[in-house]
């Protein structure tokens, strides 16, 4: 039965002029402006998209809400976080699939949309907003649960990894109840290789479980299994450790329950042959016996399994059941530990990255993503702090809470020494890592532990304002620092390895970054010839934010800084942003005179600068309005393509169209030659201004909200909770004691390419990079400083003096290490991390 609607609703007549439309699409005449509170992702079916994942998305005008399938053409804008939640779109049009194959199951799917950068729709109760639904075509049956709309699956994914738990399937830890159980006949863990051998139906066991690791999901598109999970666990007895597996919906059910230090009777459940070509957790400080051949099953049916929880205040002594071991090191310990040695850490947390995203190169069908993040934590045995590579850990509300002043443990943890000797150590997590903050600490096993103990007593001689002074976060940040000499690698391409990569053509490389996705990161190796150096202080005098409208949901596309123009972009004529031309006679003259180029003054205006002054500037401003709408409206148009192609970037380094106040000076050095080589340049990759979330910024509590919200990945719901958008962008911004960066342009040797990128050197010791800088001789040159990655006496710092020396660059052949990220829709970060001259160079090139 179709519902009674107001005339004012604009979706809800949309839908049901669809519903009766006898070609099951509809274009509204005006395009509908919505705000998307939802997306969710699913596995595609095996015809669908390439990259095997299909999205639901939830979308509102305020007064009614109606969840709709995605169409592939739309999934592109979903990865580089173009459609996201918080965001207004317009959708132009919408369509009704049916499942030919069921009785009244249909949905609506939204064709064709793209990005309202004027949007001022204000959403204040998400939950009180009445659904749409319609019996006649089952969308009263798909649409209000917790199941995606289309391809029969049964549950959504993590929208942004697949190891997370998501949706109302995955039932939370909750106390276990009080139960009675028969002990007085139970199977031991060491009797069940025998007992694999009979096939005779095992006893019940009481273990306990001394580790777990995260959720795998091995789902394909092609394959017909509900919920394709599997973890695993150790458990143990008297008798030794043994591998539990959870399979499939018991994964959603209890692998929240099933947390380390539980004590488990179970039932009716199977054993097979382990699978070995598998990592396991090290367990060298148990003196229990490890028994590897044979492992647990816990399945779903035939038979199903039957999993009790025992309360810790029923677990009795005389089952001797062993209690779980850790083994914490100190940071002073970590230097003596070999490399893979798994320890524990517990520390005070003083900087905690962005979460990033790298391919799972093992798996191209479904494609797959690894979430990690790093942080610095401290313990007060060693003026150097932990550097933690922490990859998910399936626990979300934990990875995504971890900020400064928490103290956190990571259990599991394995050594990596880095590339260099003696330089770059660092821990990643495992597998069987387990992540705990300040207030999960409670009860867990490890609080009696005596080093824990230690750290305690330690953190509590801490004053909290002296160790907050110390706090940064995010920024652009990688570990570990690359070698001294360039070998490419042709194995890898795992920056977070720190393999360094396998050359890349720079002609190529446009190709390669316009594949990336929402804060995934790359990092690639080019050679060729820096021809232009320019230096931008730091931050900017002009406001490198378009201020936010008047609007409690808005997440505008347009970047923090560097304007809304595709972030790669195609010059192969005309001076660039990055690259200033000066006047033929200048590139000729002599050595002295071309000295004189380091204080060539450059002003350059961003398009986010005009936006601001166009939007208080008094007088025509409906026209300038007018002119913001039409320019965000062509940006937008970028939701409507499976695959936004880029566009010139010029502009934020043009002249502007109307008297501006000045911009911030430049100081810019070029190559003789450069001015003539760009002409044949065919392709040339620009970046935009540095953007604000690549410099690593003071922590304070007050925003603490605002700054989980910028460093987490963009949430799959929104909840007015959320900092907005244009709440994060009326904090102030305080960087660390970072004044200024680079700007390099790299001509590739056969000088047809060309890229630019940012080069953000190390100024002081507050900066979370400092604990990866290279300490080899500095001569104080720019070579020295793109070398080491930092300034050699910051007291005396001199962009003039250090640009002084570019010249020494100018028949030099490089190899830069470019580390790439997408931040979001069109905000492109490419920063060279490391540049090696020839003389370090091992490898033919």
């Amino acid at each position: 039965m179709a519902n009674r609607h107001p005339p004012e609703s604009e979706l809800f007549s949309a839908l049901e002029q669809l519903i009766s439309s006898r070609t099951l699409r509809f274009t509204p005449v005006t395009p509908l402006r919505v705000v998307v509170l939802a997306l969710d992702r699913y596995l595609a079916d095996s015809r669908a998209a390439p990259d095997s994942y299909s999205y639901d998305v939830t979308i509102t005008d305020g007064k009614w809400r109606v969840k709709c399938s995605v169409a592939l053409g739309l999934n592109r804008s979903v990865q580089v976080n173009a459609l996201r939640c918080g965001s207004h779109a317009l959708v132009t049009r919408l369509s009704l699939v049916y499942d030919e194959t069921r009785l009244r199951r249909g949905c609506v799917c939204v064709e064709e949309a793209r990005g309202d950068h004027g949007g001022s729709l204000t959403i204040t109760d998400p939950d009180a907003i009445r659904w749409w639904t319609h019996e006649a075509v089952g969308c009263s049956v798909t649409a209000l649960t917790d199941a995606p709309l289309r391809n029969s699956r049964k549950h959504y994914l993590s929208l942004w990894n697949n190891e997370d738990p998501h949706g109302a399937a995955w039932l939370p830890c909750t106390p276990p109840p009080e139960v009675v159980i028969d002990v007085s006949r139970i199977c031991h863990l060491a009797d069940l290789d025998v007992l694999l051998a009979t096939y005779r139906q095992p006893l019940p066991l009481l273990v306990r479980v001394l580790h777990r690791s995260r959720v795998r999901y091995y789902g394909k598109p092609d394959q017909n299994v509900d919920f394709p999970f599997q973890a695993y666990f150790e458990v143990a007895d008297q008798s030794g450790v043994m591998s539990m597996v959870l399979w499939n919906e018991l994964c959603p059910e209890w692998y929240q329950r099933l947390t380390v230090g539980s004590v488990l009777y179970l039932q009716h459940y199977t054993l097979k042959r382990s699978y070995q070509n598998r990592s396991r957790p090290q367990l060298s400080t148990l003196p229990l016996m490890p028994l590897t051949s044979t492992e647990i099953c816990l399945n779903p049916r035939s038979p199903t399994a039957v999993i009790t929880v025992i309360p810790p205040k029923s677990v009795q002594p005389q089952w001797s059941l062993p209690e779980v071991t850790y083994n914490f090191c100190t940071r002073r310990e970590v230097e003596s530990l070999a490399g893979n040695q798994a320890c524990d850490v517990i520390g005070v947390v003083t900087y905690v990255s962005r979460v990033e995203r790298i391919r799972n190169r093992g798996n191209t069908v479904p494609e797959k993503f690894w979430t990690y993040r790093w942080v610095h934590a401290v313990d007060g045995t060693s003026d150097s702090p932990f550097i933690l590579e922490i990859f998910a850990s399936s626990q979300p509300e934990i990875f995504n809470g971890i900020c400064p002043m928490t103290y956190l443990v990571c259990t599991h943890m394995r050594v990596c020494p880095g590339l260099g000797s003696g330089s770059g150590l660092y821990l990643t997590s495992s597998t069987e890592t387990q992540l705990f903050i300040t207030g999960c600490h409670r009860k867990q096993p490890y609080v009696s532990d005596p080093k824990v103990k230690a750290f305690i007593q330690w953190a509590k001689t801490l004053k909290d304002s002296v160790v907050l002074r110390k706090t940064t976060v995010g920024g652009q940040y990688c570990y570990p620092p690359p070698p001294s000499t360039f070998t490419p690698n042709t194995t890898s391409n795992r920056a977070s390895e720190g393999a360094l990569p396998s050359l890349m053509a720079v002609g190529d490389l446009r190709k390669e970054l316009e594949s990336l996705q929402y804060r995934e990161h790359r990092r690639v190796a080019v050679q060729g010839h820096i021809t232009a150096v320019q230096y931008h202080r730091w931050p900017p005098e002009a406001p490198h934010t378009t201020p936010p409208s008047e609007q409690l949901v808005e997440h505008d596309s347009v970047g923090v800084a560097g304007g809304s123009a595709s972030s790669l972009s195609t010059g192969a004529h005309g001076p660039s942003e990055t690259s200033p031309a000066p006047s033929r006679s200048d590139a000729t003259n002599s050595p002295k005179r071309r000295r004189v180029e380091q204080g060539v003054l450059r002003q350059y205006w961003t398009r986010a600068k005009r936006l601001l002054e166009r939007q208080v500037k008094p007088a025509g401003r409906h026209e300038d309005e007018e002119t913001m709408r039409r320019s965000d409206g062509e940006d937008g148009d970028a939701l409507s393509t499976p695959s936004p192609q880029p566009t010139d970037n010029s502009e934020t380094g043009s002249t502007p169209d109307t008297p501006q106040s000045p911009a911030h000076p430049v100081v810019s050095w070029e190559s003789s030659v450069w001015p003539l080589l760009k002409q044949d340049v065919v392709d040339h990759v620009r970046c935009a201004s540095l953007d604000r979330e690549s410099v690593p910024e003071k922590f304070n509590f007050t925003d603490r909200d605002v700054f989980l919200h910028r460093l987490n990945l963009s949430p799959a719901k929104w909840s007015p909770e959320f900092p907005s958008d244009a709440e994060s962008c009326k904090r102030t911004h305080t960087p660390v004691n970072f004044p200024g960066y680079f700007t390099l342009t790299l001509l590739g040797l056969n000088q047809q390419a060309a890229v630019d990128s940012h080069f953000l050197p190390v100024f002081c010791g507050e900066d979370p990079r400092a604990a990866g800088t290279s300490y080899d001789l500095h001569d104080d040159t720019l070579t020295s400083c793109l070398s080491t990655g930092r300034v050699c006496a910051q007291a005396n710092f001199s962009p003039e003096t250090l640009l002084s020396s570019a010249p020494a660059l100018e028949a030099e052949r490089v190899v830069c290490l470019l580390d790439a990220c997408l931040l979001g829709e069109n905000q492109l970060e490419i920063v060279c991390s490391k540049l090696y001259t020839t003389a370090h160079v091992t490898a033919p090139v």
